[in-house]
């Protein structure tokens, strides 16, 4: 009885080390890890233990046997990453505990941030002997986007949080809610408060359109926060009033806020939906939802796993035109592309069933122009076609009549008062979680980086936890070899 990853899972790899056979790919250490949509099991290799199962903070794993019709996919998608593969190691490699040389003084850290990556770094912190964390965190909440950023029907991802919270539950670790960086504490109150600073403050800022109208547009981003219930998002306003919404961008963040707009407003009421959300969505009128990107079908932007979640979402008609099919240039597929593109062949030969709502993916189109007089009214969608590597356009435009357009082409990270800052990147210029003066500059002595503010805007969850114990094996190897300053707090005898 082969057991099966059955949804989006999380990334952290807690069921890679939890596995005796290795049969759970692929594994931090292999070069796939970091761009993999999801892990796949070997259904060979393995011995149906369980032990995945009780490892995975999201409950994503489930025997082949014990799986609904919408988990079905699955088993293919798991099974056919190992076709062909080549042989794996017998066990993972095993990471050595941290630690710090006799007399060294126990570690102070402070964490800005709450969010997935936050919570990791201060979990591997802690798992230095004698260590100390303080978290500081801007809202009077904790965990950013697994509260303000994952779906609310996404229940099974949102219980990360159980995980979390015993993290934070340890006695070396405090959280200082409401305080922000720049306005309540500065970046020199830390460094005197604590040997290391480690900024873990996402990306929360998004990449904005560059064509006329483009201030009618709201973000996606926005949208999420808004049914999520976000404190700074709680008071927005979305029209809802037109048959027709569109998205730009096809990511899994456009997916969610496809699926959520399309959804049965009677199924959310039993999730973590914001009331006031909710009572939007009852009365809202879209019955369609466009999802356009710039290229095609290879380049689909959304994972595997989310995709399948929107193909067997009950009540919705997920729509590819046969015409949107062109994949481009001939170049080397992975597993997750190559199964996408199947799934999305088999798609555009599906016939509606007659559901209600709609969401359609459109391919090799850009926006030229958001239409309307003080409100989204329409948008100009150009038609692409490829060329030398990319695409261009044909020339070839249409019309959409749509009340709502939402952008989803990516973030941004933001600066952080005192805090160097790469405003080309939008990141904090690191090397591998070393803050530098610059970019390319030298490094800033007892200040660190992890997550998408250290790497950009990639990556799931889990993927935070390999970024954190980068970032926190480079401090304690200064703090071991004496690089860092004794605080001045911790000098006084505060």
């Amino acid at each position: 009885m082969p057991h099966v990853v059955t949804q989006s899972c999380c990334g952290d790899a807690s069921c890679v080390y939890a596995c005796p056979v290795n049969c759970i790919h692929p594994t931090p250490d292999e070069p796939d890890f970091h761009t993999s949509d999801m892990l796949y099991i070997d259904p060979v290799a393995c011995v149906d233990c369980g032990a995945c199962v009780s490892a995975c903070p999201v409950e994503a794993i489930a025997p082949h046997d014990r799986l609904g019709p919408a988990q079905l996919p699955f088993v293919e998608i798991n099974a056919g990453y190992y076709r062909d593969a080549p042989p794996r190691p017998l066990l993972a490699p095993v990471t050595p505990p941290l630690s710090l040389p006799a007399g060294r003084e126990p570690l102070d850290v402070a964490v800005v941030g709450t969010g997935p990556a936050a919570i990791y770094a201060a979990d591997e912190v802690l798992t230095c002997p004698d260590a100390r964390v303080t978290l500081y965190e801007r809202l009077s909440s904790p965990y950013g986007l697994v509260r303000s950023g994952v779906a609310p029907d996404h229940v099974k991802t949102r219980r990360v949080t159980e995980l979390f919270d015993r993290i934070v539950a340890q006695d070396a670790l405090r959280v200082v809610y409401d305080t922000e960086i720049g306005r309540d504490l500065t970046h020199d109150d830390l460094l005197d408060r604590h040997h290391a600073v480690i900024y873990a403050v996402g990306a929360s800022s998004d990449r904005r359109l560059d064509v006329p109208g483009r201030e009618l547009a709201g973000t996606a981003t926005e949208f999420v926060a808004w049914y999520n219930g976000h404190p700074d998002h709680a008071d927005h306003d979305f029209d809802l009033s037109h048959p027709r919404a569109v998205i730009i961008g096809n990511g899994n963040v456009a997916l969610d806020v496809a699926r959520i707009l399309t959804a049965d407003p009677g199924a959310l009421a039993a999730t973590s939906i914001a009331r006031p959300a909710l009572a939007a969505l009852r009365g809202s009128r879209v019955e369609e939802v466009v999802i356009a990107a710039r290229r095609g079908i290879a380049e689909s932007a959304f994972t595997l796993p989310e995709l399948v979640g929107l193909m067997e979402t009950p009540g919705i008609d997920l729509v590819l035109d046969p015409g949107d099919l062109a994949e481009g240039p001939e170049r080397p597929l992975d597993h997750a592309t190559s199964e996408k593109t199947r799934l999305l062949r088999d798609l555009a030969e599906r016939s509606p069933s007659g559901a209600g709502k709609r969401v359609v993916l459109r391919y090799l189109s850009s926006p030229l122009a958001l239409l309307g007089d003080g409100r989204a009214q329409g948008i100009e969608l150009g038609r692409n076609a490829y060329a030398s590597g990319g695409v261009e356009p044909t020339g070839a435009s249409e019309i959409l009549d749509t009340g709502l357009v939402l952008t989803s082409i990516g973030y941004r990270g933001t600066a952080v008062p005192g805090v160097p800052f790469d405003a080309a990147r939008g990141v904090i210029p690191n090397a591998e979680g070393r803050v530098l003066t610059e970019p390319e500059g030298p490094v800033l002595p007892g200040v660190y980086a992890t997550g998408w503010i250290k790497r950009g805007p990639t990556g799931f969850i889990g993927t935070n936890k390999q970024c954190a114990q980068q970032t926190v094996r480079h401090l304690v190897d200064d703090h071991a070899e004496g690089r860092l300053r004794r605080p001045a707090a911790l000098a006084a005898g505060l």
